[in-house]
């Protein structure tokens, strides 16, 4: 038996793009003599369509393209991942569901069973879980097939008393499928081999996983689908984000061979996790511009780390000259910062106007002079700074329909260092995600073959330059000490004790652990984020505004 899997990138809601994509890639499984062509996980709507479900005729369009689809199964069989109506009176209204199509039908439904519902999943808000489990007979090959359901969900969420497979092994399978939607993270394909292998080894089949590739708002899929005979060696590991297409001989998967599986999978350097960050962050903004039909992108350039990242990412992204750079010196900003901007601005070929906000701000000042009296400069002056800047960048993308890049970094985000309404502005938050260390490093990873960013940007001091001299180390720990408190707070979900018990200074992890808790009303304005860590601020880190812990 021939099975391809068919790595594409859906569009949630485009059910014509989504059902065209699908009947492509069918009909090129057809001209290669495949038996079994595998789609992902709620392939025909897109992943994750969240609150679309509640709409009948959301559903009704997900069920129709699943037919249409079907209508082309004629000489070959295809696995679709889309909503189902639950036909029972009690429980959830949907299930998530695999359909098997062949013989220009629906040929069999596997039910999802296991809802995730950490992090940035969501499921059972939707779905009833399944609870009866078969084999789906093809051709005389029985399929054990599953909902992006592993040993992983089992071993961490005792609320699972039942494994698929644990029913489906009972069935004699003689090979496992499962579609998936499994988003990026720079540590998820180490964690996506683990959980394959773990597979494999308990069951002994070989396996076929299929995951998305591309992005949808603030999460990323990678791609990275996975094939694995049944002695646990990795036939063919798909590309990552971009289209991948692959034909596989059943009979090439089984070797009989029961050894024990190694599943320790060691963790990637920090050179490919930056690879890997870049990358995803790349098809971030990439799809985020194309699923929205926009073209053009504007960044407020300041001469700083942040926004020469953020630059030059877009730039790879959309093209060189769809990038507009805005640079807006005030009387605080140095002659180098502008320079730098300039000079990025150039390196990249990308176009870029200056308008100099120093009139603007003094007219400000004049206009609340009469309220504010004598009262000394102070953070309001900084702020009104940011916000001047935020105006000028909005007002260019109304004219010329951009969408304006935020270009806040995860260590910034976290303690509240960013003006609301200034530059915490954008429709697309592209390092909101990365840690400051992290963006030093996209930024000597973006110069490998010739220097992009200005390397005076990456050496100098960071400073926002709203006041004389500012720097960031005159509020904040070093970058390195802060983002690995942070780090063990966010990521890690440490409580303030055992942070310092560490070894870190017990002020400094009161004081950012202070910080970050009294900013949460910030984040909840911050734009979509694109997530390229395990916990990312946005859906997948959800804490109240109006609470009091560590303040």
């Amino acid at each position: 038996m021939k099975i391809a899997l068919a790595q594409i990138n859906y569009h949630i809601g485009n059910f014509e793009q989504n059902t065209a994509n699908i009947i492509e890639q069918i009909n090129i499984a057809k001209n290669k003599g495949v038996d079994i062509v595998v789609f992902s996980e709620l392939a025909v709507c897109g992943y994750p369509p969240q609150d679309f479900l509640d709409f009948n005729d959301f559903i009704n369009r997900s069920l129709k393209a699943v037919e249409t689809i079907a209508k082309e199964c004629t000489d070959i069989a295809a696995i679709v991942g889309s909503p189902s109506v639950n036909p029972e009176l009690e429980g959830k209204n949907l299930f998530n569901t695999a359909f098997f199509l062949a013989d220009g039908k629906i040929y069999g439904k596997v039910h999802k069973a296991l809802l995730p519902t950490y992090d940035v999943f969501d499921e059972y808000r939707y779905f009833e879980p399944n609870t009866k489990f078969n084999v789906i007979e093809y051709k005389g090959v029985k399929i054990a097939l599953t909902v992006c359901e592993d040993l992983w969900n089992v071993d961490d969420d005792p609320l699972y008393v039942t494994c698929p497979m644990d029913e489906l092994i009972k069935q004699s399978p003689d090979v496992m499928i499962n579609i998936a939607a499994s988003p990026f993270n720079y540590k998820q394909a180490e964690t996506r081999k683990t959980v394959m292998l773990k597979n494999v080894d308990k069951y002994k089949l070989p396996l076929f996983y299929l995951n998305h590739f591309g992005a949808h708002t603030d999460i990323i899929f990678d791609g990275g689908s996975l094939v694995l005979n049944d002695a646990g060696e990795v036939v063919k590991t798909f590309k990552n984000y971009e289209y991948d297409f692959d034909v596989f001989e059943l009979n090439d998967l089984i070797s009989n061979q029961k050894n024990k599986i190694n599943t320790d999978i060691p963790e990637a350097s920090k050179e490919v996790k930056i690879e890997r960050i870049h990358d995803a962050l790349v098809l971030g903004i990439k799809d985020y511009f194309g699923k929205l039909n926009f073209k053009k992108a504007i960044v407020g350039l300041s001469g700083g780390i942040d926004s020469a990242v953020t630059y030059a990412l877009a730039a790879r992204a959309l093209g060189n000259e769809n990038v507009k750079g805005l640079l807006m010196p005030s009387h605080f900003s140095s002659d180098h910062s502008v320079d730098d901007a300039k000079k990025l601005a150039e390196n990249l070929g990308s176009p870029h106007d200056v308008i100099a906000i120093e009139d603007l701000y003094h007219e400000f000042n004049k206009t609340l002079k009469p309220f504010f009296k004598d009262a000394p400069f102070d953070i309001t002056e900084e702020n009104i700074q940011a916000r001047i800047r935020g105006v000028l960048l909005m007002a260019y993308t109304n004219k010329y329909n951009y969408i304006l890049l935020n270009t806040s970094n995860k260590s910034e985000m976290a303690v509240g260092y960013g003006t609301l309404y200034g530059d915490m502005n954008g429709g697309l938050s592209v390092i909101g995600d990365v840690y400051k260390t992290d963006v030093y490093r996209l930024a000597h990873y973006i110069n490998n073959e010739k220097e992009i960013i200005p390397t005076n940007t990456i050496t100098k001091e960071p400073s926002a330059e709203l006041r004389p001299d500012q720097k960031d180390s005159d509020s904040l720990p070093d970058y390195e000490v802060l983002d690995a408190i942070l780090f063990q707070y966010i990521e890690r979900v440490q409580s303030i004790d055992r942070i310092i018990n560490q070894g870190f200074d017990e002020a400094t992890v009161k004081k950012v652990l202070r910080l970050v808790n009294i900013n949460e009303f910030k984040r909840y304005q911050l734009a979509p984020t694109l997530r390229v860590s395990p916990k990312a601020f946005g859906r997948g880190r959800r804490l109240p505004i109006v609470a009091k812990y560590l303040s």
